[in-house]
């Protein structure tokens, strides 16, 4: 979906239907309750280059300036995979994360403490990338073959159930477990013979080296998940609810400045700006509360999780999709920023 088109939905009346239908859930969440909690001295979240609201705000300085009467500090991180972004929130380096959905259930799954209170987009940010001279055609050509994948990310997961697709298994093909950034180099020098790219490295690849994309599938592509330790829910809800009300508002801009977000893409991830604007291209950034869709997507694709072995047996993944995703505590703290955001640039 073009990046016009996904965000032509983003209209005021949409968010003025959010807050209306949010309202009880704030209520039930304890947004208003939790009004006069003590200020939050630091907030700790990362940045990531396949999160277009992040670099937005970043660059901006939204979030310093919503925070600034309190007196909190801002401390940003860099995340350059869903399995970095766990890992700092598993270990509470940051409070809030982006990652993909399906890696969050892999993440919830084996123990990291988290929610998912946002969708950032709707990505097609993964594909299996070859180089433009590859002799392989089909993914049935890539068995025996060296695969480059982060492991823990939504590149990772994507490449297991394409495999599964041409009735191959992860022990079909020889999986080099490197980050998205040396993914790309090591194929560019010949070093594997596939990558599962990650947008903007993919689409840096696609321009700057003439690779080209072996298999592509949208609906193998989980949804961008800006999530949530679950203490930081609990303890600090207000100072989430105006987090999120800062990423509605990036959202909401991104839709007014399509020129000024690439450029911003652009500048913050090092690639150039027709890069930036193909990978903007791929993301939908229409549909920003979690839900239904969500958890039916994730669900269908969970079984990739016990397939591959990577949780543990008996691990009841709906139960922890539905745990992950909790529209109620979305929907809280939208309905803040669905009203405080109609009087933003549409």
């Amino acid at each position: 979906m073009s990046l016009a088109r996904g965000l032509a939905f983003s209209t005021r009346r949409r968010l003025l239907k959010a807050a209306a239908a949010a309202a009880a859930a704030a209520l039930a969440f304890g947004l208003a309750g939790n009004a006069h909690a003590a200020p939050l001295g630091e907030l700790k979240l990362d940045y990531a280059y396949y999160s277009p609201e992040s670099l937005v705000i970043k660059r901006n300085g939204w979030l310093e300036q919503e925070f600034a009467a309190d007196h909190t500090q801002v401390k940003w991180i860099l995340s350059l995979g869903s399995n970095r972004a766990l890992e700092y929130l598993n270990s509470g380096a940051i409070d809030i994360g982006s990652t993909a959905g399906l890696a969050a259930v892999l993440g919830k799954a084996n123990g990291n403490p988290i929610r998912a209170v946002y969708i950032f987009s709707r990505p097609e940010w993964t594909a299996l990338v070859v180089r433009k001279d590859s002799p392989y055609k089909t993914l049935a050509d890539l068995k025996g073959k060296k695969i480059a994948a982060t492991k823990g990310t939504d590149p990772f997961l994507f490449t297991l159930r394409a495999l599964h697709t041409a009735g191959l298994s992860r022990d079909d093909v020889e999986i080099v477990n490197l980050q998205h950034p040396d993914g790309r180099v090591a194929l560019a020098n010949g070093q594997v013979d596939a990558w599962a790219g990650l947008d903007p490295h993919m689409a840096a690849a696609q321009i700057d080296d003439g690779a080209r994309l072996l298999y592509r599938n949208v609906d193998f592509n989980t949804w961008g998940f800006l999530n949530a330790r679950e203490d930081f829910i609990r303890e600090h809800p207000e100072a989430l609810a105006r987090v999120l009300k800062v990423y509605e508002k990036a959202r909401v801009w991104i839709a007014a400045h399509p020129d000024d977000t690439a450029k911003i893409v652009a500048e913050e991830s090092k690639v150039s700006l027709p890069v930036a604007k193909l990978q903007l291209s791929r993301n939908d950034f229409s549909q920003p509360q979690p839900g239904p869709r969500q958890i039916a997507a994730l669900k269908a694709a969970a079984p990739i999780l016990v397939d591959e072995q990577l949780v543990k047996s008996g691990t009841n993944l709906n139960q922890i999709i539905d745990t992950l995703i909790d529209p109620h505590i979305a929907g809280a703290a939208l309905a803040t920023a669905a009203t405080n955001n109609t009087g933003s640039t549409q």
